[in-house]
């Protein structure tokens, strides 16, 4: 039994002032393995003091200092990938073989911002004025449970490369991975006040982020009703944020492509992280004129992905984070068939000896209409609507009509095909032919998929502002 009972303030873990206590749920079987005492707003008050006080030193920080940090944050997560990877398995029922990809991912944030910092110039001069980028202050951070140290990762490796101090609220149901996360970081021999963490709920820890005049920034993911909170209260004290809202991405497959391939990379962009993904590819547009192919291809593909104890390699789907997150997605489901798409595998219900957790059928629905609600909302789950068009032209039109546009995926042969339809869909990232990354490329969307970028340099100078010195 896990008891998590304090938070990272000022380089030391200390006692809750919040006396709410909270049950960790394992999501393979339902039983409680763990309990967490959620922070308050004392809590975070003492936080945010702890980083407004450090950055007064932090922020005339060089990069020459910042890069030590981030090699030692490197250094200091990389000795417990195995830990993390084994929390994000047992605490969030995400598949092995993916969590150590994630977790791996938000470790080499460290040294990507460590890369992308050397490259943008703090300081630029002509004539008798000196432009200089300036850390913004102390930035809230607050993460989503599907990713907890890749966000976690990230967001800090950003705001310390800008030379920022940092109050992170992690997803109260990461609570074991945040624990196993910070006690490794915790030996990176920080500044004190640098990385401070109180885990707690949104409208507790992370409303008194937004609205307290000490924090000057606020990067946020998860939900667009969070988010447009986010941005609504934190204007009455001018915050800057970046909001990562999630997606529903299209997945555009041509005429041209080899289904042996691409139907494949298409179920596993759609059952991304077991469907509990912002970038999962949770709209196939076939064209019509192959969709009977399209369907027997998906009915073969289905058995290289089956649904099981995330612990095994063999397993591609695990079960959802929470009662709460399963019963969301049966109501997709259900409202799916309401509408009259059809059900090509999957459905309601806990597959097949696994009634006891969290667990859903992958779920794969034909003769969808793209402005049905499956089609149109983020069911955060591992079912994947199909919708024919008639032609190229349609096929981009379909994939825009969403309020959406974090990311997208274009199957096809012809590469110079492939790139001309990318190019005119309105998402922030767009892959051909397969899920793939870059560190350094920006990460975020268009529409109600968010503001601002992650990433690389990117993600860095969302944390600076630009300051002017004439003579």
């Amino acid at each position: 039994m896990n008891t998590i009972a304090k938070h990272y303030i000022d380089g030391a873990f200390v006692e809750s002032h919040g006396t709410e206590v909270m049950d960790i749920i394992k999501p393979t079987n339902g039983r409680v393995i763990g309990r967490v005492t959620l922070a308050d707003e004392e809590d975070t008050k003492h936080a945010i003091a702890a980083a407004k006080n450090a950055f007064a030193g932090f922020g005339r920080s060089t990069k020459e200092e910042r890069t030590r940090i981030l090699r030692r944050l490197h250094e200091a997560a990389s000795a417990r990938l195995d830990d993390l990877t084994a929390a994000m398995v047992e605490e969030y029922g995400g598949v092995v073989r993916f969590a150590g990809l994630i977790v791996k991912s938000g470790i080499d944030a460290f040294l990507a911002a460590e890369q992308a910092l050397q490259e943008i110039p703090l300081t630029r001069s002509w004539g008798k004025t000196t432009v200089t980028l300036e850390p913004v202050g102390v930035a809230g951070l607050i993460t989503a449970w599907n990713a907890n140290a890749l966000f976690i990762c990230l967001k800090l490796a950003s705001a310390v490369a800008a030379g920022c101090t940092v109050v992170i609220k992690p997803s109260e149901l990461s609570a074991i991975q945040t624990h196993v996360l910070i006690d490794a970081l915790h030996g990176a021999d920080l500044p004190k006040g640098l990385l401070n963490v109180v885990t707690g709920r949104g409208n507790v820890v992370g409303a008194e982020l937004v609205r307290n005049p000490d924090v000057a920034k606020i990067s946020f993911t998860g939900s667009v009703g969070v988010g447009k909170s986010i941005m609504r209260d934190g204007a009455e004290t001018m915050k800057r944020v970046t909001l990562e809202l999630g997606g529903k991405s299209p997945t555009i497959l041509l005429d041209d492509a080899a289904l042996d391939q691409a139907i494949p990379s298409a179920l596993v962009m759609a059952f991304l992280n077991s469907g509990q993904a912002c970038a999962a590819g949770t709209r196939l547009l076939v064209p019509k004129s192959r969709f009977d192919q399209v369907k027997r291809a998906i009915v073969e593909a289905m058995a290289g992905f089956p649904v099981g104890d995330p612990a095994d390699p063999k397993t591609a789907v695990g079960p959802m984070v929470s009662q709460k997150q399963y019963e969301q997605v049966q109501s997709y489901i259900r409202k799916g068939i309401e509408e009259g798409a059809e059900v090509l595998v999957g459905g309601e219900g806990h597959p097949g000896g696994f009634e006891g957790g969290f667990f859903v059928k992958p779920t794969v629905f034909v003769n969808v209409k793209n402005d049905m609600v499956i089609a149109q909302e983020e069911i955060f789950g591992p079912v994947l609507s199909v919708i024919a068009y008639d032609s190229e032209d349609e096929a981009i039109r379909i994939a825009n009509d969403s309020r959406y546009g974090l990311h997208a995926a274009v199957l096809g042969a012809d590469l110079v095909r492939a790139r001309r339809v990318a190019s005119q869909i309105r998402a922030g990232r767009v892959v051909i032919n397969n899920m793939m990354d870059d560190p350094q490329a920006p990460w975020g969307g268009f529409k109600y998929s968010g503001i601002g970028r992650e990433y690389g340099r990117f993600g860095i100078e969302a944390f600076l502002e630009t300051r002017a010195i004439l003579e």
